[in-house]
């Protein structure tokens, strides 16, 4: 069986898609993981500097 060049040019630029998006999602995931450690740390920072009400 003899595949066509479209069809191997279609399937190289599907799994190139493929690789970009999954290495998207992957980044913004990091990316929102990486903020809330560091909102979570400047709330931690902060109740601990701010002084208690009696």
């Amino acid at each position: 069986m003899v595949e066509s060049p479209f069809l191997s040019i279609l399937t190289l630029v599907a799994v190139v898609l493929l690789v970009v998006v999954t290495g998207g999602i992957g980044y913004l995931t990091l990316a929102d993981w990486r903020d809330r450690r560091r909102q979570e740390e400047e709330k931690r920072t902060t109740r601990s500097a701010t002084p208690k009400r009696r």
